[in-house]
């Protein structure tokens, strides 16, 4: 239970259908550590994981009658989300940080509470289905009824193990008639504004945020220095104040007079450079991916074919996926696309259903 509309509706649902529940919510960031705040020091709201969420939660559990936990995942959080985080933008990706955190924290710690609790699922309110396939043996992934709200791109990490134990009670419906189930179980949170940002940095200052991580971790010398900015054929152009304040796509902020616009094509960490160009230059036809996981069936032997989405809000387009062994695939569209960016993940769709996903890696230069 996050706090939000979602998760309390999904709760409502199955409240209503006569199911007997347990609340958790997890406790992910320590928002005591100060670093999530604004210039004058105050700590900056968030919609997501914060002390208020918590509060609602609670709200909603007891409005519904049902036993409510706080579960206080902090530490595991920074080991296993914020790091990473953190130590991907040093080393010139951008990653997406939520894919993680539901698969190797939120779903496998309650899939643990489930199983010494006596419990046969682990609901949530996700936009997303989950189907059992007589004929092969497997759970499906599919995605959730309202396309404009559908989030299996973040859930593509999920094992079968934890897929058979998990249920999304809003996966068939619309956002609209989560909000009317809310309303209708007269949840005090029925009118409550959605969160978009990643919760540990509300105010979507990724670079701030670097930077006052590594002063509090005593690694400013980690902190990414000034260095050049290059055009493709490595003429120097301009110099950048730190590699972590730029991402493969990126046209704001670069700060150079240009007769064209310039983006952002290449972030090098080995060089402290960042590399620029025309809006074709931002065009790929292939990538590869790394730690790989397959959902509609084991490791294939050939090459897949699958509409691929590289970005959560990048719109899907034909592709051949190669396995190349070790978990990583190669994929090839069929027509190029834009700002495929190391550190985010991709996912492989056919139709309805997850086929598998991955996470995007960086080439070795030409």
């Amino acid at each position: 239970m996050s706090g939000g509309v979602d998760s309390s509706a999904a709760a409502a649902i199955l409240r209503e259908a006569g199911h007997e529940l347990v609340g958790f919510t997890m406790q992910l960031w320590n928002q005591r550590r100060g670093l999530s705040v604004d210039a004058e020091g105050e700590p900056m709201p968030s919609r997501c994981c914060s002390l208020d969420d918590v509060y609602d939660a609670r709200r909603v559990a007891g409005d519904l009658g049902f036993p409510f936990y706080v579960l206080n995942l902090e530490r595991e959080f920074e080991r296993d989300v914020v790091e990473p985080f953190v130590a991907a933008y040093l080393d010139g990706e951008t990653p997406i940080p939520c894919v993680a955190c539901n698969s190797r924290l939120k779903f496998a710690s309650l899939d643990r509470l489930a199983q010494s609790l006596g419990c046969e699922k682990v609901a949530t309110g996700h936009y997303a289905r989950v189907q059992f396939d007589e004929e092969t043996g497997r759970y499906r992934l599919l995605r959730g009824r309202d396309a404009r709200k559908d989030q299996t791109y973040f859930l593509w990490e999920l094992t079968q193990e934890q897929l058979s134990h998990a249920l999304f009670p809003l996966g068939e419906m619309s956002k609209g008639e989560v909000r009317g189930a809310a309303r209708e179980a007269r949840l005090s949170v029925a009118e409550k504004s959605e969160s978009q940002e990643i919760c540990f940095v509300p105010d979507g200052d990724y670079a701030g945020f670097i930077d006052r991580y590594l002063a509090a971790e005593g690694k400013e010398d980690l902190a990414p220095g000034r260095g050049e900015i290059v055009n493709t054929g490595g003429e120097r152009v301009g110099e950048h104040g730190g590699i972590h304040r730029y991402t493969v796509g990126q046209r704001r902020g670069i700060g150079i007079s240009n007769p064209l616009p310039l983006y952002v094509v290449r972030v090098d960490a080995a060089e402290n450079r960042v590399v620029v160009g025309g809006e074709d230059e931002l065009l790929s036809a292939e990538f590869t991916a790394a730690g790989v996981n397959w959902v509609a069936f084991d490791e294939p032997e050939g090459a897949v074919r699958a509409d691929v989405r590289v970005r959560y809000r990048h719109a899907e387009s034909p592709a051949t996926v190669e396995p190349l062994g070790g978990g990583r695939v190669r994929v090839r569209f069929d027509e190029p696309q834009r700002a495929i960016t190391p550190g985010q993940a991709t996912v492989f769709y056919r139709g309805e259903e997850v086929l598998g996903g991955g996470w995007i890696v960086k080439e070795s230069k030409q």
